[in-house]
């Protein structure tokens, strides 16, 4: 198991419970450009936020993930087939899916040999389409917390592979040609406490904790709550997506521009 697997292992639990679920509009989307609905597959699905959607628009959901622990703490996955797999290593026959989806985490394992291993799955006609979130917006008063947080006291403690979280994906060249994504966004109301459990999911949180023996948002938290004022009081979240997606069972020469 990597140390990934083991860092979201360890607060599955968490996991479920505090990350954001994607729009509905996303799904849509990743439907009306796939020409066949018969597989879809979600690659470290964590606890399946990707992979309940998918259900509604394909006839048979897989999902795998390097953690049996995030696996076991999915609330709910009746009609999804799990289980646990490395990404660039599928026991599934070549052509045999109409659609992947990595949903934030390509950035742990963007590799030749992952891409290989897209491009054997899917059929000629099959996308791969994988999105990122980076920093959550509220306000301008709590975005300079999480900002100081985030840049400042986790720096140093975010495993390899969060530099292209900031970067939107921009810096990931895949061997296909890319298509173009619509604007989404992940957009819901938080209470504080929904917020200090989101942020608790964080690998380099994880990581400053074992190194100092200390839970680094019992520090933040005072800073957060100024901020927040009544910690019952909801607020709007928002987190932006970023996209890669292509064909890449494809021609390099054949990409298109997506609806």
């Amino acid at each position: 198991m990597s140390e990934i697997a083991r860092l979201f292992g360890n607060r599955a639990g968490a996991y479920a419970s505090f990350r954001p679920q994607y729009p509905s509009a996303l799904f849509d989307w990743l439907a009306s450009n796939c020409t066949s609905h018969e597989r879809a597959l979600d690659i470290a699905c964590g606890n399946g936020q990707a992979s309940r959607p998918l259900l509604g628009h394909f006839r048979h959901v897989l999902a795998c993930d390097g953690s049996p622990e995030q696996l076991q703490a999915a609330p709910d996955l009746q009609g999804v087939d799990c289980f646990a797999a490395d990404a660039s290593a599928q026991p599934l026959a070549d052509a045999s899916l109409d659609l992947i989806v990595v949903a934030q985490a390509l950035h742990w394992f963007a590799t030749p040999d992952f891409f290989a291993e897209a491009r054997r799955l899917l059929r000629p006609d099959g996308l791969l389409c994988a999105w990122c979130y980076s920093l959550l917006r509220i306000d301008d008063a709590l975005d300079a917390v999480l900002d100081d947080f985030y840049w400042n006291t986790l720096n140093g403690y975010w495993p390899a592979g969060r530099t292209s979280v900031d970067a939107g994906y921009s810096d990931i060249q895949p061997p296909f040609a890319r298509i173009q994504v619509p604007a989404f966004a992940i957009e819901l109301e938080w209470d504080l406490q929904q917020l200090v459990g989101y942020l608790s999911t964080w690998s380099a949180v994880q990581k400053l904790e074992q190194a100092s023996g200390r839970d680094p948002l019992q520090d933040l938290l005072p800073r957060l709550l100024k901020a927040w004022g009544d910690g019952q009081q909801k607020r709007f979240v928002r987190w932006p997506l970023h996209f890669l997606a292509g064909f890449p069972a494809r021609p390099h020469d054949q990409g298109k521009e997506a609806p």
